[in-house]
């Protein structure tokens, strides 16, 4: 197979899960010296031999797309992949942020399809379909034997057409059968909401989307961007996305024609992205809360507001993700994502992080060990930043180590579970503000004994609190959706506080660098 000749690349920015898009000039093609050719050969020489003389014949595309190209890429780096052409539509699917369905997200527990939420304004929701709901069948298609991708598309489908979906609930008999009518399903990775007042929240959980930008200037401007003093952007767990969502974003908050970011490598010359001319782009200050699962796209936007002293970081250091990824398209809609290049912050320092002395294993579950003190760089009031391992936060917050009971139940279905068996037979209803109380908690422990969970009444009194909060969070994602459930979260989440209660350093470091730059541009006499 050949690498199909483009005008342009697409260069991506994989992080843990997630990618970061934007056209580059044309990569150029491999030389083809005589150790090329020699080793193409071989590879061919191989490929004949098994074909004609394994015991079993032989798939050319398992062979190849399954073997030769993914292996070859695995002895690179942990970054270059292959995507077989449904991975590669899917990934286009989530890049563009619509679809056409009926707008709900699916689990998947005990080897079953179940509804995990039917996304606001839906025809999911409209018809009725509830989180917990066990997709049984779609068109009469029997869902058994079907794999989570499969039901899912079965569910996407043209505009205006109906699909009967049919679910087995908790607390009815027998099955419960809804036709919903397709729509256009815009998703949404933005939330913006005041957390006091004059403080606002805004989350990004993702960078992936095309509309990121755009949903982060809805936001805020239906929020009332003018009344905002300070602003905390939470950016943990965002695994990256787009660049030039992640240049947008950062952008809005620089002086035009500040760098936000900039990469280079062996084939590819040095490409800076600076910010442009922002009519709503503020000066109020910022903290950034960022964790050890911040990758790529997001740790772009950490680097570059922390490099012009924008903003103050609170939290882990982040991945350490900062390798491009260039597309080639190879036959029959398939293509490689290979590294080409490597990602640097305004102050010049290396995101990626060292993989070439660990397993891609430990690469991708282990902690890191920090940066490379040799890579240090300075931001623009002069303060010491360093490179080749992520970012690093102004100031750590350490999370509070999970009991194991907490580890336990995080990592099992029992709240989920629960919440179907809560509303068992009824509409999921609650009170604004509604909290836990004695009866629904003990409720839960009781039903955690009868499921033979493993736990002492013991560690159930200790961590009644983390219970209660965990209780609160899926009741009202039942009653109320996803998002008045994250924004409950949020609200009690301690780390939230501590970014408010740090904002005086935002403001001080906010006119440090303002100072700064005031002398730099001054005139001389």
């Amino acid at each position: 197979m050949k690498l199909k000749q483009t005008a342009w690349t697409v260069v991506l920015l994989a992080g843990p899960a997630g990618w970061a898009l934007f056209h580059s000039p044309t990569i150029r093609a491999a030389s083809a010296d005589d150790d090329l050719q020699a080793g193409v050969q071989s590879v061919a020489r191989a490929y004949s031999l098994i074909e004609q003389n394994f015991a079993d014949p032989v798939s050319s595309e398992k062979a190849i797309y399954q073997g030769a190209i993914p292996g070859m890429l695995e002895t690179l780096d942990p970054h270059s992949s292959f995507l077989s052409p449904d991975e590669w539509r899917d990934m286009q699917r989530r890049q563009s942020a619509q679809y056409f369905g009926v707008g709900m997200g699916l689990t998947v527990d005990a080897g079953q399809v179940v509804v995990d939420q039917p996304f606001p304004g839906s025809p999911a929701l409209a018809a009725g379909l509830q989180r917990g709901d066990v997709i049984v069948s779609v068109d009469g298609h029997d869902t058994h034997d079907l794999e989570y991708g499969e039901v899912a598309n079965r569910l996407r489908g043209p505009r205006g057409t109906p699909v009967t979906v049919t679910v087995r609930r908790e607390g009815y008999p027998q099955p419960l059968s809804y036709t919903v009518n397709r729509a256009a399903i815009q998703t949404s990775v933005v939330d913006a909401f005041w957390i006091q007042p004059g403080v606002a929240y805004l989350g990004i959980t993702t960078f992936e989307s095309q509309n990121v930008s755009a949903e982060v200037e809805a936001s805020l401007s239906k929020l009332g961007e003018s009344n905002i003093n300070s602003l905390v952007l939470d950016l943990r767990g965002n695994p990256g996305g787009l660049v030039v969502e992640a240049v947008a974003v950062a952008g809005r908050y620089l002086r035009n024609g500040q760098t936000v970011v900039s990469h280079r490598g062996r084939a590819e010359a040095e490409q800076v992205f600076r910010a442009k001319p922002q009519a709503n782009g503020q000066r109020y200050p910022m903290v950034v809360l960022v964790d050890r699962h911040s990758a790529s796209a997001s740790e772009i936007v950490a680097g570059a507001l922390q490099d012009h002293d924008r903003a103050w970081l609170i939290g882990e250091t982040t991945f350490g993700k900062g390798l491009v990824q260039g597309q080639f398209q190879i036959s029959e809609g398939a293509a490689l994502l290979l590294t080409i290049a490597h990602y640097y912050t305004p102050s010049g320092r290396l995101i990626q992080r060292d993989y070439q002395h660990r397993s891609f294993f430990e690469y991708y579950t282990g902690r890191h060990d920090g940066n490379n003190l040799a890579d240090v760089k300075a931001t623009d009031s002069g303060r010491k930043v360093y490179g080749g391992g992520g970012i690093s936060p102004d100031e750590a917050y350490d999370t509070p180590v999970a009991t194991l009971l907490e580890r336990r139940l995080a990592s099992s279905p029992a709240f989920f579970r629960f919440g179907s068996l809560y509303f068992s037979g009824r509409k999921p209803q609650l009170p604004e503000g509604w909290n836990p109380d004695d009866s629904a908690i003990e409720r839960f422990r009781v039903y955690l004994h009868q499921q033979g969970f493993p736990f002492t009444d013991a560690e159930y009194t200790a961590d009644r609190k983390w219970v209660s909060d965990e209780l609160r969070k899926e009741l009202y994602f039942r009653a109320f959706g996803k998002d008045a459930a994250d924004r409950a979260g949020i609200q009690a989440d301690a780390e939230v506080s501590h970014a408010i209660d740090s904002m005086p350093k935002a403001v001080a470091l906010y006119q440090q660098a303002q100072r700064v730059l005031a002398r730099r541009v001054a005139p001389r006499r």
